[in-house]
């Protein structure tokens, strides 16, 4: 409950910070300045903004052909491994009913197993 009359506190003070400085905005006068710099001049033009969406198009192409060529690679080293693969030894399945003589048979293989 304390941290909660707290918080309302500092919310209030921030809150008259705030007034306050809303209240001496008006009275700060600002200088025209006419002797703007180089730089300042450039980054209100339009030449920044140009030069942002070229380098995004130029980003966006270049990208999606990295990502066409690292598949195309993906694809080639698929197919390599594909080839090398050792196959396997296909082993018959085990036959648990042969072993155990429970065989199909019945009676013939109790005459192999007699033998």
């Amino acid at each position: 409950m304390a941290e909660f009359i707290f918080t309302i506190i500092l919310m209030v003070c921030l809150g008259a910070v705030l007034y306050l400085v809303v209240q001496a905005l008006p009275r700060i006068e600002e200088a025209p300045s006419d002797d703007r710099g180089f730089f300042d001049r450039w980054a209100h033009s339009e030449i920044p903004e140009k030069i942002d969406n070229a380098v995004n198009t130029f980003l966006l192409k270049f990208l999606r052909k990295v990502k066409v060529f690292i598949l195309k690679i993906d694809n080639a080293l698929a197919k390599h491994l594909q080839k090398i693969k050792p196959e396997e030894n296909k082993r018959p399945a085990i036959d648990f009913k042969e072993i155990s003589g429970q065989n199909k048979e019945g009676p013939e293989s109790e005459k192999l197993l007699d033998k």
